[in-house]
């Protein structure tokens, strides 16, 4: 993620976003299953202990590795959903935006966000959605919360002695039971009557557990959108920002992207350059420790993030650990505004046949720019022939794919999207002005998500250029994202999109011409650790693609 705030907000926009946070894709690939665990039920023993420990990303790749093997098995897809619901729960709750905005709001103001919320599902998900699931999906969520700890303890009066802790424990098992009895899958008429069954289940949640009617409410808000697919969700304040500042390529922070690593602290997966990072020394495979004196090896991203954030100009004091060197050192670095380049890679690769290189690492707001510059540059350097690396790129803008199409393709169709509504509906084209004729590879990976998988599935069609690698990621759809209540939002899947021969390659991906099996180092580079000295494989493949294409041409 990126940590910052952006500097403004659109009420509406359209994109493709990459990767979720459950994607088992190759940057965060798991091990498989140990070759002896040859029953599900063994391996959903595995998965509850993980629950029981409160490891529930863990469990939920757990899960997922499981039902690769055992695809049918419905203890396993429960147990995979009861995880990511309690996951989903700890990060509301390690978001400051949530519990120092959102708990506090009043029930009214909460259920007016629930119906806000509600009636933008209904109106504009790609899927038909009835009211009664989002309200049966908010049940279940709270359902799920009162046996999450980290609910329970914020939520809930503190329990110190043995027998307030037996007391606590049987009102929920109560409370539960009453939820699956009275409520569960309970029908709903409308929006009215949605209101009223929540604003019952919090009258029965604050009489029997002292919970107050907002930590209620907001389980309908959120997890009423687990009805939804796996890329859409609430966005609280914090997220919202996080997001638009992905969007805009600017935001106000330190420039470094990370990811958990539980209780190691966060892992560095890049650097940006010339960032307050960067310039401070940091870099990718470092792991932060300390963030102004607080030990965050047992946190969580979100709670990290959280005391990372600040005002341009303030200071934010870091203790690193770079395991290459054995070594832990401090740094005070002053936080500002940091831009993220979509193309931060375009150079020639070989001198002598004038191949060019270009890495494109999302889709924002100033890729159409960078791209036009990026060609430039190598068009001055006499470049005859192209690599385009979208390894790892998880996607962005529909409109910026479109733009870079328009680079390479010089006429036909480029993209089209479908959706329920009119407005959701369109064909891009190319335009034969500025087009580039020079021979193209393509460089994709498991990682290449959404925008990225538009440009391969183009690049396809048109037949324009090789694809080398492996296996696009399978996300072939579009999110829009609204405003909802004063500074939240709500990201929905709003349509699927199509291939240039109207093709729709979702949960499947485009398939390289020229495979390369991806060997583990690379995997274990790509996720963190130096390796500026190890051969890229790809792109040797690539070049001699292009070499050979070159000597035709």
């Amino acid at each position: 993620m990126n940590l910052g705030r952006p500097t403004r907000k659109l009420h509406h926009l359209t994109l493709l976003l990459g990767l979720f946070v459950f994607s088992t894709s190759a940057a965060n690939a798991e091990p498989p299953l140990p070759l002896d665990l040859d029953d599900s039920r063994s391996a959903m023993s595995i998965g509850e202990e993980m629950e029981r420990s409160g490891q529930w990303l863990e469990a939920v790749r757990h899960y997922e590795r499981a039902l690769e093997r055992w695809p049918n098995d419905d203890d396993l897809k429960y147990g995979r959903r009861r995880a990511r619901v309690h996951f989903r729960v700890e990060r509301r709750y390690s978001d400051h935006s949530f519990k120092n905005s959102l708990l506090g709001f009043s029930q009214d103001h909460a259920l007016d966000l629930f119906d806000e919320t509600a009636g933008r599902i209904r109106n504009s998900f790609v899927d038909p959605l009835s009211q009664l699931s989002i309200v049966a999906h908010g049940t279940e969520s709270l359902y799920i919360a009162l046996a999450n700890p980290r609910f329970v303890e914020a939520n809930m009066p503190p329990a110190i002695t043995d027998s307030e802790k037996q007391a606590r424990k049987k009102s929920i098992q109560e409370f539960r039971v009453l939820l699956r009895e009275q409520y569960w899958n309970k029908q709903v008429y409308n929006s009215q009557h949605a209101r009223s069954v929540i604003v019952e289940v919090a009258r029965h949640a604050s009489r029997s557990l002292k919970i107050a009617p907002s930590a209620v409410v907001m389980e309908y808000v959120f997890g009423g959108c687990n009805a939804l697919d796996d890329y859409s969700g609430f966005l609280t304040a914090d997220r919202l920002s996080d997001l638009y500042s992905n969007i805009d390529g600017e935001f106000v922070g330190l420039g470094v992207e990370m990811k958990e690593e539980k209780d190691l602290g966060m892992l560095l997966v890049n650097v940006l350059p010339e960032s307050p990072a960067s310039i401070g020394g940091l870099r990718k495979g470092d792991r932060i420790t300390w963030i102004d004196g607080r030990d965050i090896r047992s946190s969580s991203i979100d709670e990290a993030a959280a005391l990372m954030r600040g005002q341009t100009g303030s200071r934010v004091k870091l203790r690193i650990h770079r395991q290459a060197e054995n070594r832990d050192w401090e740094a005070v670095l002053i936080r500002r505004a940091v831009t993220v380049k979509s193309i931060p890679v375009a150079e020639i690769v070989d001198g002598d046949y004038k191949i060019g290189y270009i890495e494109l690492a999302g889709f924002q707001k100033t890729t159409a720019a960078e791209m036009e510059a990026a060609l430039a540059k190598l068009s001055r350097s006499g470049m005859k022939a192209l690599v385009l690396d979208v390894r790892g790129n998880p996607g962005g803008l529909l409109t910026a794919a479109v733009a870079v199409l328009d680079k390479f393709i010089d006429e036909g169709v480029l993209v089209s999207t479908k959706g329920r509504s009119g407005d959701q509906n369109w064909t891009y084209r190319a335009h034969r002005q500025g087009t580039l004729d020079v021979p193209l590879v393509l460089l994709t990976d498991g990682d290449s998500a959404s925008a990225s998988e538009i440009v391969a599935g183009a690049v396809r069609d048109h037949s324009r250029g090789t694809i080398v690698g492996r296996q696009t990621y399978g996300k072939w759809s579009v999110q829009s994202i609204f405003n909802v209540g004063r500074e939240t939002g709500l990201r929905l899947t709003t349509a699927k999109f199509y291939s240039p021969d109207g093709l729709n390659h979702s949960k499947v991906g485009v398939e390289p011409d020229v495979i390369v099996e991806e060997p583990i180092e690379h995997n274990v580079a790509w996720r963190g650790n130096n390796a500026e000295d190890e051969r890229d494989i790809d792109l040797e493949r690539a070049i001699e693609i292009l070499k050979n294409k070159v000597k035709r041409f």
